[in-house]
C-alpha cells in the first residue's frame, strides 16, 4: 500500500542520523547546505533552519496547493519541479513564527540529504532504515514507477462524493517524493515505529536525537492534545498515554501509524482515500484506541 506522508517520518530519521554523525546541525540554515535554492517573495534560505523544515515552522508555501489530483496521479514531477511550483508564492509567515503543514519542507529536507551524502534519498532510506531494522515490504519507488511491486490492496478514490468510485492504485507518486512517495505494509510500519520509539538498543536514533525528535510545537492554538515534533506527531490521549506517529494520504490510500514511548505500535489504513478531516480522525482514533485502552 502507499503510505503517503508517513514517508516524512522516514525522511526525518535520516536527517537526524546525519545530525548524530555530526554532518549537519538542526540549527544549520538551508543556505549552508543548499545555497541559492530558496529564493522568493519573503523566502530566503538564510533564514530557514533544518529544524524548521522538519517541524513545519519554516513558512514555506505548500506546492500541493497548486498541484491537481490529476497531476499527482499521472505526471512525473521532479523534486525541483515541485519546489519551483511552491516558490511562485510568497512565504506564509516568517520562519519560526507559526506552524503550518507544508509538503515543501520535506522536498527541501530530501534534497539536503542527497547533497550531504552524495547519494539518492531512496538509497539512504533503504540502507539506514529499511535494511537496518528488517522491513520486508517497504521501499521507495523508482522514478516513473507507477505500480506496486508485491501483492497489495487496491486503492480507490471517490471525488466528489456520490460519484463513481475509481481505482487509482496505479499512479506516479514522484511529486510527493520525500514527503509522501513510499510503499509499505501495516506490519512493517508497526515494526518501524516500534524500533524508532523504544529506548534501549534503538537501532535508528540515539537518545539525544530521539529527544530532539519528540520536542514539539503546538499544532492547534489552545489544543494541548496535538504537538509536532521532527517528522512525528504527538497525540496526548490522556495523562497516562501519549502516542507518537504520523498520518498519510495519497490517491487511493489513507494511513495512520504510530507507537507509544515503550514501543507498542499500531497502524490503520483505508483503501478508499479519505478526503475529509473526519475520515482521517477516525484512523487516528483507531490507532490511539488500540494503544491506549487498558
Amino acid at each position: 500500500m502507499r503510505i503517503g506522508s508517513v514517508t516524512k517520518t522516514f525522511t526525518a530519521v535520516v536527517v537526524l542520523q546525519l545530525v548524530q554523525e555530526g554532518r549537519i546541525s538542526l540549527n544549520d540554515t538551508v543556505e549552508k547546505h543548499l545555497p541559492n535554492l530558496l529564493r522568493g517573495k519573503g523566502i530566503d534560505g538564510n533564514g530557514i533552519t533544518v529544524r524548521q523544515l522538519l517541524q513545519h515552522t519554516s513558512g514555506l508555501p505548500d506546492f500541493e496547493d497548486d498541484v491537481t489530483d490529476d497531476i499527482l496521479e499521472r505526471r512525473y514531477l521532479s523534486p525541483r519541479d515541485a519546489l519551483d511550483i511552491a516558490l511562485r508564492h510568497e512565504a506564509v509567515f516568517k520562519p519560526g513564527k507559526k506552524w503550518r503543514y507544508s509538503n515543501t519542507n520535506y522536498l527541501v529536507a530530501g534534497l539536503m540529504v542527497e547533497k550531504i551524502t552524495g547519494r539518492p534519498l531512496a538509497e539512504q532510506i533503504d540502507q539506514r532504515i529499511i535494511k537496518r531494522i528488517g522491513l520486508r515490504h517497504t521501499y521507495f519507488p523508482a522514478p516513473g514507477e507507477t505500480t506496486i511491486r508485491e501483492r497489495h490492496p487496491q486503492g480507490y478514490r471517490q471525488e466528489p462524493l456520490n460519484t463513481p468510485v475509481r481505482n487509482v492504485t496505479k499512479i506516479d507518486p514522484s511529486a510527493a517524493w520525500a514527503a509522501g512517495a513510499m510503499v509499505s505494509t501495516n506490519s512493517d510500519l508497526n515494526r518501524f515505529f516500534s524500533a524508532l520509539l523504544k529506548g534501549k538498543g534503538n537501532a535508528l536514533l540515539k537518545s539525544a536525537q530521539r529527544k530532539q525528535m519528540r520536542t514539539t510545537v503546538p499544532m492547534e492554538e489552545g489544543n494541548p492534545r496535538y504537538g509536532m515534533g521532527l517528522g512525528i506527531m504527538r497525540v496526548r490521549v490522556s495523562d497516562q498515554c501519549v502516542v507518537w506517529g504520523h498520518s498519510g494520504g495519497i490517491p487511493g490510500y489513507g494511513t495512520w501509524a504510530g507507537a507509544t514511548d515503550d514501543g507498542r505500535a499500531a497502524s490503520a489504513t483505508m483503501t478508499l482515500e479519505p478526503k475529509t478531516d473526519e475520515a482521517v480522525a477516525h484512523l487516528e482514533k483507531t490507532v490511539t484506541a488500540a494503544l491506549c485502552r487498558r
